[in-house]
């Protein structure tokens, strides 16, 4: 058994060495765009932060369906549970942004505790009931707890604080865009380096053969727990970023719509590689954009035609496709 794993190791070390300027480049070409996109689209800033925000949702989404195979509808309620931890910090004389994005991240991560407590107990589409559940409950409890969340009339009017002090939160959200984008890309080289590691290959191998991995003696639902709360801390980070950029916290942030609208994201851009994550929430959102303004009574109707041609095309999204041209394995 020893000598099987050194082989595999040594095997697999000439492929990491070899990969390892792929996600380089792949970083670098994720500055391009975020510089590229502060530069073209002045007038655009807070719908490229509302993106970066959602990114961050989809990328937690994708440690869950991509990197572990559990099966879920219900992450706006990690989402959105960073979001109202935020904003009732906000209300309450936190005002600091750096440290509403923790107490986000702190929340999603408790949400998420909660929440992979309660799935892992369940396995195939009872996992899937139980993740709409959840997210179900979440966006009630806010729903009734307007002495603390306001309610259906949301959280609004959040004042925050300049970024350390000395950069002010205006009106076209170049502050809040500069800062969304360091914190998404701080989070995507950090959720490189753990979904890398011999934690990432494990739950890797219980996505692909779970029952395998328990025969080897590693115990998966501490993992896949664990998985589940990292997950959450992201998905509070967005939700935190929503908030402070925004200045308004709503049921909408912990909606089921969000949490479909976040899987079908990352559906579009490919499962299992974070950079599909980021593809397909840029490319989602900015044709939606797009169409909307172009025709805002059949919008949907051209959404739903591009989803169904990517899918027929590339089943594994667009990162696969991507592959395929470039003559790669998928």
């Amino acid at each position: 058994m020893q000598v099987m794993a050194q082989a595999q190791t040594v095997s697999a070390a000439p492929r990491a060495k070899g990969l390892w300027w792929r996600d380089v480049i792949g970083i670098m070409l994720i500055v391009i765009c975020g510089a590229a996109g502060y530069w073209l689209f002045p007038d655009n800033l807070a719908l490229l932060t509302r993106i970066v925000a959602v990114a961050l949702l989809v990328l937690s989404i994708d440690l869950i369906v991509g990197y572990c195979g559990v099966a879920t509808l219900g992450q706006a309620a990690l989402f959105g549970a960073g979001a109202y931890a935020a904003g009732i910090a906000c209300v309450n004389g936190v005002t600091e942004p750096m440290t509403l994005i923790a107490i986000g991240a702190l929340a999603g991560a408790t949400a998420g505790l909660v929440m992979g407590a309660i799935m892992l107990r369940a396995h195939g589409l009872a996992q899937l009931v139980l993740s709409i559940a959840i997210v179900q409950l979440f966006h009630e409890a806010a729903n009734k707890a307007s002495a603390y969340t306001g309610g259906s009339d949301g959280l609004a009017g959040l004042m925050v604080s300049p970024l350390f002090g000395i950069f002010e939160f205006d009106l076209w959200g170049k502050t809040a865009y500069l800062m969304g984008f360091a914190l998404l890309l701080l989070v995507f080289i950090l959720l490189k380096f753990i979904v890398a590691s011999p934690f990432g290959m494990l739950c890797r191998g219980i996505k692909q053969d779970p029952v395998r991995i328990r025969a080897m003696g590693a115990f998966v639902f501490p993992v896949l727990l664990k998985m589940f709360v990292i997950s959450g801390a992201v998905a509070g980070m967005g939700g935190a970023l929503a908030a402070i950029s925004t200045q308004v916290v709503g049921l909408d942030s912990v909606s089921f719509e969000l949490s479909a609208n976040a899987l079908v994201m990352l559906v579009l851009g490919g499962l299992g590689t974070l950079y599909g994550a980021l593809i397909g929430t840029i490319i989602f959102m900015g044709f939606e954009h797009m169409v909307s303004a172009i025709n805002p009574f059949h919008w949907m109707t051209m959404v739903g035609a591009l989803l169904i041609a990517v899918v027929l095309a590339a089943p594994g999204g667009l990162t696969s496709l991507a592959e395929k041209l470039r003559g790669g394995k998928a």
